[in-house]
């Protein structure tokens, strides 16, 4: 079976995701058995990954075996979901700039998975944690310049024509103006350095004033 599953569930979509720490939970979510399997429940209204893959991003963009750098880890809830996709044979290096919400990290999420590689670092200096070149990037930090921080860990670790998911918080960037026009914008950015951007997922009403961009890094 498919380490992504998808149920229709009192007519809304339910994700699941194969449980790579058999009876571990993360945040309190349902354990269920599908055809032999263990799998987690989850919940869009907690992810932002979760909520694009309902609106409409492609499953198999967190495919089995990918080697993942995620940025912005927080305490490791949808880190735990992606460890489940890419599998025994993928990794996730999770970056978190906060000791303390680390700490929470590394207890829920690192010490249970053995394709998660925790950092506590500065997502603005990829050198601190730049062990190996990485299918995709995966970026959900809540700072005004988020998207030179994605490009810049791009072009430090993304191989050529790698995935890159990067979350983009309105209100993070410009308090003031138009959340559509802040997302054209930092497509506008992605684009200039070369990237092709496939879709930009507007995310209500799991997350308001947030949008993913799904772009692909140039070759």
């Amino acid at each position: 079976m498919s380490r992504l599953l998808r149920e229709e569930r009192l007519g809304r979509t339910a994700l699941l995701t194969q449980n790579l720490a058999p009876g571990k939970r993360v945040y309190n979510e349902d354990l269920v058995r599908r055809g032999g399997a263990e799998y987690r429940t989850w919940d869009p209204f907690r992810s932002k990954l979760a909520a694009a893959i309902i609106k409409g991003l492609p499953d198999t963009v967190v495919a089995e075996g990918t080697k993942v750098l995620y940025l912005g880890a927080s305490t490791g809830t949808t880190v735990s979901h992606v460890s489940d996709l890419v599998g025994p044979g993928g990794m996730v290096i999770g970056v978190e700039f906060s000791p303390r919400v680390a700490r929470e990290f590394v207890e829920r999420v690192a010490r249970e998975r053995k394709n998660v590689i925790p950092y506590v670092a500065d997502a603005r200096d990829p050198s601190k944690y730049s062990v190996a070149r990485v299918d995709l990037v995966y970026c959900d930090i809540a700072q005004p310049d988020q998207t030179e921080i994605a490009i810049a860990n791009c072009m430090a670790m993304l191989k050529p024509g790698g995935t890159l998911l990067l979350v983009v918080k309105a209100r993070s960037i410009d308090v003031l103006k138009d959340p559509e026009k802040v997302f054209k914008d930092e497509k506008g950015k992605l684009e200039g350095k070369g990237f092709e951007v496939l879709k930009v997922l507007e995310l209500s009403p799991f997350e308001k004033d947030h949008a993913l961009i799904h772009a692909v890094a140039p070759r």
